[in-house]
């Protein structure tokens, strides 16, 4: 499955959830600091032979977002950001903030009820996580499993 995720207070937050330890990498180059348990959960999808991408509305370059996750060991497959989105969505005339089916995502994580509405209204899934959740990273597994199992069924 191909499945993303939201940076900005989904995986990313100085102040919302606890965080990942700095690598030595990511002191080089600066690179912000992911949400503690990050590692975890992107390594046991890889197992599972899941593709993580990432999503954001953000303007970041998708280099810097590939790097920063490189310098934690753990690789993105591919990188959706603002300017991406702009251009495959927004101009095809679809008003939403992020739209997983036009890349070709079979589920979204993200921390906002916003986004989890667009998957409903548009038809895409979504796993809605509280920044203020410890056992946010069992909880995703449990969904994803649930996903796979549901879409084994139907083959």
């Amino acid at each position: 499955m191909r499945i993303s995720f939201d940076l900005d207070d989904t995986i990313i937050s100085t102040v919302k959830f606890p965080l990942e330890k700095e690598s030595f990498w990511s002191k080089i180059i600066r690179a912000e600091r992911i949400r503690f348990g990050t590692i975890k959960l992107f390594k046991e999808l890889r197992i599972q032979n899941h593709q993580i991408y990432i999503y954001t509305t953000s303007y970041r370059s998708k280099v810097k977002i590939k790097l920063m996750f490189l310098c934690y060991g753990i690789p993105v497959d591919f990188v959706i950001n603002q300017y991406l989105h702009e251009r495959r969505v927004i101009k095809r005339g679809k008003n939403v903030s992020k739209f997983p089916p036009e890349f070709d995502i079979d589920i979204h994580i993200d921390d906002s009820l916003g986004v989890e509405m667009e998957g409903k209204k548009f038809g895409f899934k979504t796993i809605i996580i509280s920044a203020n959740y410890e056992n946010w990273v069992n909880e995703i597994l449990e969904k994803i499993d649930i996903v796979t199992t549901n879409k084994s069924k139907m083959v």
